[in-house]
């Protein structure tokens, strides 16, 4: 499936297409993404990615 033809809107984004142009709106994960409370997910999950005293730093593998 090709992506509908792309409105300029004249800001740098000449060669850019939009999200919703690319990806199907009406495939099934779309949609369920449409119906996922984000909000409670976003107050459910951590706020920082800091490392606990117990865990030890050491290089990526």
């Amino acid at each position: 499936m090709r992506p509908k033809k792309h409105k300029t809107t004249g800001s740098n984004d000449l060669f850019r297409a939009r999200l919703d142009q690319i990806i199907n709106m009406k495939h099934e994960l779309v949609l369920l993404a449409g119906k996922v409370d984000w909000d409670w997910i976003d107050g459910r999950s951590p706020r920082s990615t800091a490392r606990t005293a117990d865990q030890e730093s050491r290089p990526a593998l």
